[in-house]
């Protein structure tokens, strides 16, 4: 076998590759002979029609098969003979095979992954928050559990802000009608974020049976866009007004949050113990984003077009999927390669970035460390050692323990290099992903 490689530019190569026919041939005649033992041919008991006969029938198949299976073997002959790291599929360019004379002769054009040369890490800095929990903050969070438990009793009064109304709806465009509820209309807490604050400004004063009408002038740059720089006329009329209740801080309440005795300290005591859980949770992704950041900004990468088409690929399907999720369509949307193109390099780059630091200095995840990380996964369910079972039952769903303790053990090497800086940060920052 000849092989000539031609560097195009810094990723693609052509490489040049015959095959001499001889040996193949051999292959060609043995597979005739294989199928000549229980082919079927008029005229002929089955195993007993000419080899001639055969080849006739089948020659040129059974040429085909094996000259493409010479390609794909000698090709991957000549990429580890070159020492050449191919990355997506190579285009392959031959002339018909019935061409072929002396040599099956070739030429593969693709893409090899770049070489990667890190930057001086130790030149990198690497804030890493630092916050302690605090009884305010255990106040601020029993607040929060607090009110996510609220209750609504009926009140004769108007609304007012944090009320839940139910309201029975028309809204029209230019008079048309596009949306109406159900005779049961829908609850509302006035308020709440997620809708334009104009809307929950005419929910205000309103009483049971009442009806109000209302016109709201949308932002052209309004999400959804089927609303944006329209003007959308409401008849809205008040089925039932209802004020919020908020339960106690009592035993009861406790008992509710899991804690058998009802004990109130205790309680607080779990709810701390829980967000110094959540709080170094938060804080070790901070430090992960940030490194991840630091190697991609002090490493110069150009990444295959084969790989940034794959990832451009992966972030579309995960997007549509999202949006189906939501029940949207996501076909009105029009996804497009070039919305997703800055994403995908910047994610393709990382993944070559963290592969290079994990083969080079022998980062991979211990069995131990994905063990850590399953049972890490496990802590939340009520029979943790099920969960844990069910990954090992199949070593494929170990990938994914097994990816993120090997970029721990990436982390943690770059943190050996970099200067790492402690910054005090606010709880409220910290909880809200700021």
């Amino acid at each position: 076998m000849a092989v000539s490689v031609e560097t195009i530019s810094n990723l693609e190569r052509r490489m040049t590759i015959k095959v001499p026919l001889a040996p193949l041939e051999g292959q060609i005649k043995q597979r005739l002979n294989q199928i000549s033992r229980t082919a079927k041919f008029s005229g002929f008991r089955p195993g007993k029609a000419p080899l001639g006969l055969v080849n006739q029938h089948y020659g040129d198949q059974v040429r085909d098969e094996v000259y493409s299976k010479a390609v794909e073997t000698s090709f991957g002959e000549a990429v580890e003979e070159n020492k050449l790291r191919v990355a997506g599929y190579p285009n392959i360019e031959h002339k018909p095979f019935g061409e072929a004379a002396q040599d099956l002769e070739y030429i593969a054009t693709f893409e090899v992954f770049p070489e990667i040369q890190l930057g001086d890490l130790s030149k990198v800095k690497i804030e890493k928050p630092t916050l302690e929990v605090s009884d305010a903050d255990v106040e601020k969070t029993l607040d929060v559990l607090v009110k996510q438990r609220v209750s609504y009793e009926p009140v004769k009064r108007a609304s007012k802000k944090r009320d839940r109304v139910n309201i029975s709806l028309i809204a029209s465009i230019d008079g048309k009608e596009v949306e109406s509820t159900t005779d049961k209309g829908i609850d509302l807490v006035i308020g709440e974020p997620g809708r334009m604050a104009q809307f929950d400004e005419e929910l205000i004063g309103g009483k049971a049976g009442a009806t109000k009408t209302f016109e709201i002038v949308y932002p052209e740059d309004h999400n959804p866009a089927q609303l944006a720089g329209k003007t959308v006329s409401y008849q809205v009329t008040f089925n039932s007004v209802s004020q919020p209740v908020l339960p106690t801080v009592d035993a009861d309440f406790a008992k509710n949050l899991g804690v058998d005795d009802g004990n109130v300290e205790t309680m607080k005591a779990e709810i701390k113990v829980s967000l110094e859980q959540e709080v170094a949770k938060r804080i070790k992704a901070r430090v992960k984003e940030s490194v991840f950041n630091a190697l991609v900004a002090e490493t110069e990468t150009e990444v295959p077009k084969a790989v940034l088409s794959a990832e451009i690929s992966r972030l579309m399907q995960i997007t549509a999927q999202n949006l189906q999720q939501r029940g949207m369509d996501p076909k009105p949307i029009q996804l497009e390669p070039a919305m997703f193109e800055e994403q995908a390099k910047r994610g393709a780059s990382l993944r070559l970035i963290l592969a290079e630091i994990v083969n080079t200095h022998n980062l991979q995840a211990s069995p131990d460390q994905i063990r850590t990380m399953v049972e890490s996964f496990a802590q939340n369910y009520e029979k943790p050692e099920e969960l844990v079972t069910w990954y090992y039952s199949d070593v494929k769903r170990l990938d994914e323990p097994a990816a993120l303790a090997t970029e721990e053990n990436v982390v943690s090497w770059v943190l050996e290099k970099a200067k790492v800086t402690s910054k005090k940060i606010k709880f409220d920052e910290l909880m809200a992903g700021a």
